[in-house]
C-alpha cells in the first residue's frame, strides 16, 4: 500500500516544479504620494549613502513656477545630488522642478518616478564607473530622460517611459567628451521619438535587451559628437553589430 504521505510529496515535488520564477518587468502603475516636500534648495545624498523618504514615494520638487521648459539648468537647480556611490531609493520628483537628479559620481537609483519632466529627469556627470537606473518611471519628457554628460555606463532596468524625446542621450556636443555605454533591460517605452541616441566617433555603445516598445519612432540612433557645442550630425539608425547592440528579437510591440 502506497502511503498518503507518498503522495503528498509528488504534490508539492509538482508545485515546486510547475511554478516559475519571473523577472521583475517595468510598470506603468506610477505610487501615489503620501505627501510632497517643496524644497528651497536641492537634498545633497553623501558618497556611498542611501536616501529613503521617511514616507515611502513622498513627491519632491522645488515649488511652484519651478520648471521653465528646456532651458538648461545646473546642480543648484536639481532636486537632488547623488555623489559618488549614492542610492536614491522611493522618491517621486513632481512636475514643479526644473532639473531632477543630477548624479555627480557613480549612483544608483531604485524605484524613482519622475510624474512630469520639465529639463531632463536624469545627468549622469561620473567621469568612470557604472550607474544603475532600476524599476522606475517617467512621464512626459519633451526632450530627454536621462542625459549622459559625464563617461562610463549607465545600466537601464526595468523602467518605465511615456510621451518622451529620448530615454537616454549620450551628449552629442559637450566640451568634454567620452566613448560612453548604455544597457537597456526590460524597459516599457510607450509614445517617444528615439529609445537611445549614441555617439559612434567617441566610441559609444547601446546594448538593448528584452525591451517593449509602442508608437517609438526610433529605437537606436547613431550621431557624430563634438565637443565645440554646435548641433551633433545624425548618421543612421538601427542595429549594427558594432555601436547599436540589439537584433529586432530584441523588440517587442
Amino acid at each position: 500500500m502506497i502511503s498518503p504521505r507518498f503522495f503528498a510529496l509528488i504534490f508539492l515535488g509538482t508545485l515546486a516544479v510547475a511554478e516559475p520564477i519571473e523577472r521583475r518587468t517595468a510598470t506603468n502603475v506610477f505610487p501615489t504620494p503620501p505627501t510632497t516636500s517643496s524644497l528651497s534648495k536641492p537634498i545633497t545624498v553623501a558618497a556611498g549613502a542611501t536616501f529613503t523618504p521617511p514616507q515611502a514615494y513622498t513627491r519632491y520638487d522645488r515649488g511652484s513656477g519651478a520648471c521653465t521648459g528646456q532651458t538648461e539648468g545646473g546642480d543648484s537647480d536639481a532636486v537632488f545630488l547623488l555623489q559618488e556611490g549614492a542610492t536614491l531609493s522611493r522618491v517621486v520628483i513632481g512636475a514643479n522642478q526644473a532639473e531632477g537628479v543630477h548624479c555627480l559620481g557613480s549612483c544608483t537609483l531604485d524605484h524613482v518616478y519622475f510624474e512630469d519632466v520639465c529639463e531632463d529627469a536624469i545627468t549622469i556627470k561620473q567621469t568612470s564607473g557604472t550607474s544603475h537606473i532600476n524599476y522606475g518611471g517617467a512621464k512626459h519628457a519633451s526632450d530627454k530622460v536621462v542625459q549622459h554628460n559625464g563617461g562610463g555606463t549607465v545600466v537601464i532596468n526595468s523602467f518605465y517611459v511615456e510621451d518622451f524625446g529620448k530615454l537616454y542621450r549620450s551628449c552629442g556636443n559637450c566640451g568634454t567628451q567620452y566613448a560612453r555605454h548604455v544597457e537597456v533591460n526590460d524597459v516599457w517605452a510607450v509614445d517617444g521619438s528615439t529609445l537611445v541616441g549614441i555617439n559612434t566617433n567617441y566610441g559609444d555603445t547601446a546594448k538593448i535587451r528584452t525591451t517593449k516598445a509602442s508608437s517609438v519612432n526610433s529605437i537606436c540612433d547613431r550621431y557624430t559628437g563634438n565637443n565645440s557645442g554646435a548641433e551633433p550630425v545624425k548618421t543612421g539608425s538601427g542595429p549594427d553589430s558594432k555601436y547599436c547592440l540589439y537584433s529586432t528579437s530584441d523588440i517587442s510591440s
